[in-house]
């Protein structure tokens, strides 16, 4: 069966602008939500929100290709040239059909679509640009990076709200075993617009609260909603054979496992059996022929909302029975906010960092653990463990599971 690895990280989210950057504010511990100071936001029911600072498009994007997208895709497009950067890999170099781009989207382009459509309803049909009819489109990202870098491997979008990281990173590996040995997959987030704060409203599931410590705080017995992020990652997945054939620079880890599961229930009610999500966790450390002992930590989807962490609690406890130990639970973005398909996308980049350095993150924002994460290790404050292999899952609104088994790579290469 064709391995497929990870050969390049590109990040852009609230935690810094580069892997090192946000790998440095992870290991520090370092809470990166604010106050939304953009515009009044009060009326949805949230103040705070996880910024990418000082992210300038100028410095990625070419002006001509930023009046036709949004933010999202910028981000996007920052983060590609990132991951393509530190893989050393340049999709011009090979068979254009030998690179794939299948990121994952959610809210698309809010901003860009909210400010056309005022236009529209203020100003008449004359106020609408031609690039309203492709820029907020879901598949807005995937198509502008492949156009950008030239690749006409299959191209896809994942549309699984905040699980659709992960998803893309397995359709990835789907595809790379199909024959096409290097994909683009992950994904960016920018839901911070008016409109889609209230797209996200609805849920109740925002924290109403306005200094950051009493944001979002997953798995804390002060939990109360969360908070609203941006950005995400997009990573280089490759063939194993061919990144040591040409010589990548480094091979980040393996993606050793992957599943999914769905509820079958209602938006309304994304967890109410949180057996299935359990059940995700078992399938992939068992596609990865690994088991519970074999897992050094979890990064949680930590949603924030008391009963959505009390059923995730319970599904980790679900998946890990049998353990001799209670399994380390980390979730990092704690620290920054969900950022929706970016969270799960820049988890599965943490993992590989905490792999390569032996270091695992804390629970971002954790203060008092909740009475109901009974049995589980939340991890308080990062520690310097060894790390070989990482569980990473998230839910996505509708009933959507999924879990990934990121594994230290062996059989060359750094």
């Amino acid at each position: 069966m064709t391995r497929a690895v990870v050969t390049g990280l590109g990040v852009v989210a609230p935690s810094g602008v580069g892997a090192e950057q946000h790998w440095a504010c992870v290991r520090a511990n370092e809470l990166r939500v604010s106050p939304l100071d953009t515009f009044d936001s009060s009326p949805y029911g949230v103040t705070l929100a996880g910024r990418v600072p000082g992210f300038s498009a100028d410095e990625h994007v070419e002006a001509r290709l930023q009046v036709q997208t949004d933010r999202w895709t910028w981000m996007s497009l920052a983060a590609t040239a990132m991951a393509l950067g530190d893989a050393a890999y340049d999709p011009a170099e090979h068979d254009p059909y030998a690179t794939s781009v299948a990121l994952a989207a959610s809210s698309g382009g809010n901003e860009f679509g909210q400010r056309e459509m005022t236009g529209l309803y203020g100003r008449g049909p004359q106020a609408v640009t031609a690039y309203q009819s492709i820029a907020w489109f879901y598949a807005a990202s995937t198509g502008q990076a492949s156009i950008k870098h030239g690749t006409k491997g299959p191209a896809s979008v994942l549309v699984t709200e905040a699980a659709g990281g992960l998803d893309s990173l397995g359709h990835a590996r789907r595809v790379v075993r199909r024959g096409t040995p290097a994909v683009l997959a992950g994904g960016t987030e920018a839901s911070l617009s008016p409109y889609a704060l209230a797209c996200q409203s609805v849920s109740g599931r925002l924290t109403p609260a306005r200094e950051p410590r009493r944001g979002y705080k997953p798995f804390d017995a002060a939990a109360g909603g969360y908070v609203p992020g941006e950005g995400g990652a997009v990573l280089v997945v490759e063939d194993a054979e061919q990144a040591l054939g040409r010589g990548a620079p480094r091979v980040h880890g393996e993606i050793a496992g992957y599943a999914a599961t769905h509820d079958a229930s209602s938006p309304s009610d994304p967890l109410s059996d949180p057996g299935q999500y359990a059940r995700a966790m078992r399938l992939a450390m068992r596609d990865a022929g690994v088991g519970p002992d074999d897992v050094d930590f979890v990064i949680a989807d930590a949603a924030g909302v008391p009963e959505l962490d009390v059923a995730e609690a319970e599904a980790l406890r679900t998946a890990f029975a049998g353990r001799r130990a209670p399994v380390p639970v980390s979730a990092p973005q704690g620290l920054v906010g969900r950022l929706s398909v970016g969270g799960s996308a820049l988890a599965v980049a943490t993992a590989l960092l905490a792999i390569r350095d032996g270091v695992v993150p804390a629970v971002g924002n954790l203060d008092e653990p909740s009475a109901e994460a009974h049995g589980l290790d939340l991890v308080a404050a990062p520690r310097q463990a060894p790390v070989g292999t990482v569980l990473v899952v998230a839910r996505g609104l509708g009933g959507f599971n999924s879990a990934m088994v990121l594994r230290r790579f062996e059989g060359g290469g750094a």
